[in-house]
């Protein structure tokens, strides 16, 4: 009977172990943006690696551009999209407007602060062809962004010409993009930082130069086996030490309709991109052709990252992952009312509508939101009197019980 009893205590010792160690996972992230390609481009060509990935997870077709003929109609251009993508919201709040980067708005912050506001000693990465990407968007060092400071940078090898001479075909990109990746590779193998960016440059570089055409397939076929090597690391710490990691890929533009050489318009194959993910219990904004201002919170939920309320009603993505309650709101102004409608993810509980008439988010001050209704999410709408509050500009906030989704009604 004692023999027994010890046993059963051995076997629960046992569990209790193990779900302390499944609890205890590290959480990990690297997402990647390689520049410039379509979807139709990316589907025309042989791509192993990347199916390996999606075959862990899933890949869907997405969108950049923000909502066209909006306010948020984003231009669809390099540093805007990755603006996008690292802060969640379009250009009209970030305010990266071209590749200049002229003026972002540090007060929507990037995943990396919020990140290191909340873990201050976990560690980042920056592996880029393109050293503003750090410096400017990240805001590497900016007293704007509380002198965020990413733990392994590499980047700036542009403008390095010794090592990477430049020459008239880029040639010296792909071996730059090659530079990236090994360091990623090795990085992440050996240090496995907690949250990476990888970019690369050479595919658009190709796009431009040649337009659609063997060199610009040839370039993406570089990328998939680039994303090989990448998504070996993560297999071996996966393996090795145990960790919980996400990939996601993607990138920030489509190309033209006519030549695939340009880029920066609202036509459908400028917006048209797709996202490649190892991640596992994808939701229905995942396959609804999700937005890339979608990525940073997903990154966000796997990371266990909070948002406080204030930013989390500014944010214009909503994960790819786990429980949702809202996408796709849509509002119409007429009559002294603002007739609003959503699609219920999750029917599950209600949606507060919060209304402001200010923005003075924009310049790091405080907005002050009514309360203006709370009804059931699987009502899909609501109808706000304002007839009372006059305004040629509404923020409208949804607020559900997994998600938050906003919309501006602007004259």
């Amino acid at each position: 009977m004692k023999s027994i009893y010890i046993a059963v205590l051995l076997v629960l010792f046992s569990f209790q172990n193990f779900s302390v160690s499944a609890q205890s996972k590290l959480k990990k992230t690297v997402f990647v943006i390689v520049d410039g390609i379509s979807a139709d481009a990316l589907e025309s060509i042989p791509r192993p690696n990347l199916d390996a990935i999606s075959k862990a997870g899933g890949y869907t077709h997405a969108h950049v551009g923000g909502d066209k003929n909006t306010y948020s109609q984003t231009p669809t251009i390099s540093a805007v999209g990755y603006n996008s993508l690292l802060t969640g919201t379009w250009v009209n709040k970030h305010n990266v407007w071209d590749n200049d980067i002229k003026d972002p708005n540090y007060n929507y912050w990037t995943v990396f602060r919020f990140f290191k506001e909340q873990f201050p000693n976990k560690r980042s990465a920056v592996f880029s062809s393109w050293l503003d990407n750090r410096t400017k968007l990240v805001g590497d060092g900016l007293p704007q962004t509380n002198q965020l400071r990413t733990d392994f940078p590499f980047d700036g090898f542009e403008l390095d010409t010794i090592h990477f001479p430049h020459d008239k075909l880029k040639a010296y990109m792909h071996q730059i993009d090659e530079k990236v990746v090994d360091e990623a590779a090795i990085t992440i193998k050996n240090n496995a930082p907690d949250l990476s960016w990888v970019y690369l440059e050479y595919t658009d570089d190709m796009g431009h130069r040649y337009g659609d055409s063997d060199q610009f397939h040839d370039a993406i076929k570089m990328m998939d086996n680039q994303m090989g090597r990448l998504w070996e690391a993560v297999k071996y710490r996966e393996k090795n030490f145990k960790e919980d990691w996400l990939i996601v890929i993607t990138t920030d533009h489509g190309r033209d309709p006519k030549t695939g050489k340009g880029h920066g318009g609202q036509s459908d194959r400028e917006r048209s991109t797709w996202i490649v993910t190892n991640a596992g219990d994808l939701n229905a904004n995942f396959n609804s052709n999700p937005g890339i201002v979608d990525i940073m919170p997903t990154i966000a939920r796997h990371m266990d990252v909070n948002f406080p309320k204030e930013q989390a009603f500014e944010i214009d993505g909503v994960s790819l992952t786990g429980k949702i309650s809202i996408l796709d709101p849509v509002t119409k102004k007429e009559a002294g009312k603002i007739n609003i409608s959503w699609k219920a993810a999750d029917k599950e509980g209600t949606v507060k509508v919060w209304l402001t008439t200010t923005n003075h988010f924009e310049k790091g001050e405080r907005d002050l939101y009514f309360l203006m209704d709370e009804v059931p999410a699987a009502g899909e709408k609501a109808d706000l009197d304002i007839s009372k509050i006059p305004s040629k500009f509404y923020k409208i906030v949804l607020e559900g019980k997994y998600n938050t989704v906003n919309r501006w009604v602007v004259e």
